[in-house]
């Protein structure tokens, strides 16, 4: 373990200190370069790139209004061949002209149940992305808020309690008698029937480090409202999700009806077998389980179904409307996201991603707008000198193939003067014979360029940055 600690210290060295002053020579001074802050930087510019690649296709779509004792709507799928996508608006308006004076029925109807789990306890990372789309926090301030309730709060009546357990950690794992005692906060607060058949335990990633617990109230009894009053509003927020994540986390599963039906369509005069289909899928709580506390935010199911519906009824179709879509570009990423995407490549430790999104802002490599992480055109000339001649320092696969290796320095399999040598040697090779190459080359960059014309020579002024 401390092998493996000391090799994580020399590469970051190694990546920083000798690839820093290049970069800063080669484009502006006071540059730094990281090993896992580059690739996070990467990331950003290569999503960025793939946005302004992409062509939007136009696709429409179909829904009918419905109904039998009350209205419900229900999407066009497709005829009796199978699934159609509607391209364009002559294709949907012959849909539509087919579809002309038809009758409809229920044909066929699918009723069951199925269960939501709960998700485990908070690690580091989650805890970062569900504070950000959530409480809108950043890593940064997630963090400072965590570090607070964990050192102690002036509670009253109580005096100076830690609340949470430690926020540094990649572990899901709790001890027995945390679970106990939310086994019998949640008996004697919500019913025997809130309590699991068995108490629930949850995995941790292969690579985790499990060297602390997973993130929850130290105390479970002490809920958010006991303590709102000794708490500022940002802590009591955080503490509110970390508890309620913890104790939903040992709840029973939520329980939902569910029922998917399809519609067909008749036309006099045609024949049988040939028809359209409507589908449309809904479901109802028959127990809500953990979602009293804690809900996943993930109710996909924008209709929910009458009651009473049954297999061959008619059903009358009240309206039919077209509407036009077109293809989204991929999202650009925002913090939750970026911590998600690193996590699960398994690029850089969770205690580290807070860290590594304030330097890239910081250093003004990306800039934040309205949550949205978007690369400047220094971030995106640094990631096209490193792409183009340091491959390996800004590649996903092999960042985390490098965190892969440490792990196993961490377990004893693998030597690190070794490991540190695979890497090193073949990087200061490279490293020199990129600087003979670019002996003398320096990169321009658009926003240092003035509309001031220079009074000796009548070229453009340039900003300069230096002591």
């Amino acid at each position: 373990l401390v092998d493996a600690q000391q090799a994580r210290r020399i590469l970051d060295r190694l990546v920083g200190y000798k690839l820093s002053p290049f970069v800063s020579q080669k484009i502006r001074r006071g540059l730094s370069a990281g090993r896992v802050q580059s690739v996070a930087v990467r990331m950003i510019v290569d999503r960025e790139n793939e946005i302004r690649a992409f062509n939007p296709e136009e696709y429409w779509t179909i829904d009918g209004k419905f109904s039998s004792k009350k209205s419900f709507t229900a999407e066009f799928y497709g005829d009796e061949k199978g699934k159609i996508s509607l391209k364009n608006e002559e294709e949907a308006n012959a849909i539509l002209t087919r579809l002309d004076g038809a009758s409809y029925y229920i044909s066929s109807l699918k009723k069951g149940t199925r269960k939501k789990n709960p998700a485990p306890p908070f690690i580091t990372s989650t805890l970062q992305q569900d504070a950000s789309k959530k409480l809108g926090f950043r890593a940064e301030r997630t963090m400072k808020i965590a570090q607070e309730l964990y050192e102690g709060v002036n509670i009253d009546g109580y005096g100076s309690i830690g609340l949470i357990t430690y926020m540094r950690t990649d572990s899901l794992r709790i001890s027995e008698e945390a679970i106990s005692a939310a086994a019998s906060f949640i008996e004697k607060t919500f019913g025997a029937k809130y309590l699991p058949d068995k108490p629930r335990y949850y995995k941790s990633r292969g690579n985790a480090q499990d060297g602390h617990e997973a993130i929850r109230p130290s105390t479970v009894s002490l809920t958010p409202e006991k303590v709102k009053s000794s708490l500022t509003a940002e802590q009591f927020k955080l503490y509110s999700l970390i508890w309620n994540r913890f104790v939903a986390s040992m709840m029973a599963s939520c329980v939902q009806n569910t029922s998917k039906l399809e519609i067909r369509s008749t036309v006099s005069g045609q024949p049988e077998d040939e028809y359209c289909v409507f589908t449309a899928s809904g479901y109802s709580v028959k127990f809500d389980g953990f979602t009293v506390l804690y809900d996943l935010g993930d109710n996909d199911e924008k209709s929910k179904l009458p009651d009473g519906l049954t297999e061959g009824e008619k059903v009358k179709n009240k309206e039919l409307t077209k509407t036009q879509h077109f293809t989204q570009p991929p999202a650009r990423y925002t913090e939750e996201s970026l911590i998600k995407t690193l996590e699960e490549n398994g690029v850089g430790r969770p205690s580290t991603y807070a860290t590594i999104i304030s330097t890239i802002v910081k250093r003004e490599y990306v800039e934040r707008k309205s949550k949205q992480l978007i690369p400047t055109e220094l971030g995106e000339a640094i990631v096209n000198l490193l792409k183009e001649k340091f491959k390996n320092i800004v590649n996903v696969k092999f960042t985390a193939q490098m965190e892969s290796n440490l792990d196993l320095v961490g377990e004893g399999e693998l030597d690190y003067i070794s490991m540190l040598h695979d890497f090193y040697d073949d990087f200061e090779v490279n490293l020199q014979k990129v600087k003979k190459e670019m002996d003398g080359v320096k990169i321009q960059l658009q926003e240092d360029i003035t509309d001031i014309p220079c009074e000796k020579c009548g070229r453009m002024m340039v900003v300069k940055t230096g002591r």
